[in-house]
């Protein structure tokens, strides 16, 4: 087998078959083992939230005062550091267990030269044909950046250029509030920066929850970002002091730095797929089936590169039933109860369906909502505007959905996601003891509250 990147999808797809003691090989660009999702992505951008909350002491305030803060003049340098260290860190270990799995890396870029057979080809320019009975393409996305903006790494740039900033800017525009978008204006708010947010669309994050949507779009107007609504931008012209963007409305909006988060791009237009017999749409994506192969039998594609979720999480999963399945080991369909985690300041995290999602599809629901000012656990971090809420089914009590804002809310979900995975319901919430105090005694608070409007609905009902 003969995997093409090192991301999420192409190390567990590597791993996977060499576990089954498949002969494997990764092509891999020198200095980005782990991908975009190590060096540019996931990792780095997780990592300089973490040093964003731990310098400006954010979630402390509660405690300290509005005005308490670890440093008082934080510097790209003082993020970077931390992010240096974890990203050389996550190298070493996804090299380790390449490595200790006796999976061959090839240096370079890889090309198809026939449905079987790719070229890599080394800095030095130098070509190396390899040959695979199996091919996986995990080569993942990068910014997909506008024709009509002239990007130049410091005041005009896309996701990536952010790790490149020389100075944390004092005024930045970022055009997009999807998930990265959003991330880094929360960020950056944090830090002090004044943040203007244009979109096209009506609300950001259109897939989330509207309650936990409306928490966050306070919280970040409390940071001071302003946001720009049902706006497109008409143009971006830099000046001496920064850039101008201008909107179709004929609002001027300048700063430092203008960051582009207009999605991504599959990194296929270099692959020659055409070569293969495969070809990729416009955005740079490859059409896979249930198993993630590709028109081309013995040739599979995964991760970002497949298009949506177009996360780390699923990629990985991807990734090794894809190699399973070429290696013709018996494999389960992805289990379609998949968490999503948004980090931004405050976190998001939820899985299953949406308060609209089961209006619309007429499916009785009730409400059950936990605050984390009224647990404990929640006075002693200094949260208290983070929610969890459970969205319950009328009928016969299962979950149907569940949501979290604030502190903790990526590792929270998987308390839910667990119940709803065995088909349990609210009583199994309702009767379990949980550790005191722990945010996850949330879930027994907001079962409780579920418990008791279902029992009141009844007994009127009766």
């Amino acid at each position: 087998m003969l995997v093409l990147g090192s991301g999420p999808g192409g190390q567990k797809a590597a791993i996977a078959a060499a576990k089954l003691e498949r002969r494997v090989a990764i092509v891999e660009r020198r200095n980005m083992i782990g991908g975009v999702c190590i060096n540019t992505g996931t990792i780095p951008s997780k990592t300089m939230r973490e040093a964003v909350l731990y310098l400006t002491g954010l979630s402390q305030r509660e405690m300290y005062g509005r005005n308490y803060r670890v440093k008082d003049e934080i510097t790209v340098a003082d993020l970077t550091a931390r992010t240096q260290h974890v990203v050389g860190r996550e190298v070493e270990v996804i090299s380790n267990q390449l490595s200790r799995n006796h999976i061959t890396v090839l240096t370079g870029l890889g090309h198809f030269v026939d449905p079987h057979t790719i070229a890599v080809i080394d800095d030095q320019g130098r070509e190396t044909k390899v040959t695979a009975d199996k091919i996986i393409i995990a080569t993942g996305t990068r910014p997909a950046r506008p024709d009509t903006v002239e990007f130049d790494g410091n005041t005009i740039i896309d996701s990536d250029g952010i790790l490149q900033l020389d100075r944390v800017p004092d005024s930045m525009v970022v055009v997009g509030a999807g998930v990265i978008g959003i991330e880094y204006a929360s960020m950056f708010a944090a830090l002090g920066t004044k943040v203007t947010v244009v979109e096209r669309r009506d609300r950001m994050l259109e897939f989330c929850d509207l309650e936990v949507i409306e928490a966050l779009k306070y919280h970040l107007r409390d940071l001071a970002v302003t946001f720009r609504f049902g706006e497109s931008v008409a143009a971006v012209e830099r000046r001496e002091r920064g850039a101008l963007t201008i909107l179709e409305s004929g609002k001027k909006i300048p700063a430092a730095t203008v960051m582009y988060s207009a999605g991504r791009q599959g990194m296929t237009e270099n692959l020659a797929l055409e070569e293969a017999g495969l070809a990729a749409d416009p955005r740079g994506r490859i059409t896979v089936d249930a198993y993630y192969r590709t028109t081309v039998p013995h040739i599979y594609a995964v991760g970002d590169v497949i298009g949506f979720p177009a996360l780390a999480a699923t990629s990985m999963e991807q990734g090794r039933l894809a190699a399973y399945h070429a290696c013709d080991e018996p494999v389960n369909a992805m289990n379609l109860l998949q968490p999503i985690g948004i980090y931004t300041i405050p976190e998001i995290s939820f899985v299953g369906r949406t308060e609209d999602e089961l209006t619309d599809a007429l499916i009785p629901f009730e409400v059950g909502i936990s605050r984390y000012r009224e647990l404990a656990r929640g006075q002693i971090i200094g949260d208290t505007y983070g929610m969890l809420k459970l969205l319950v089914s009328a009928e016969d009590r299962s979950l149907l959905g569940v949501h979290v804002f604030g502190t903790g809310a990526t590792e929270l979900i998987h308390i839910g996601q667990a119940v709803m995975g065995c088909g349990g319901t609210i009583d199994y919430l309702v009767d379990a003891v949980f550790n005191y105090p722990t945010l996850a005694e949330s879930y027994k608070v907001a079962a409780l509250d579920a418990m008791n409007k279902l029992r009141r609905v009844a007994r009127f009902a009766d």
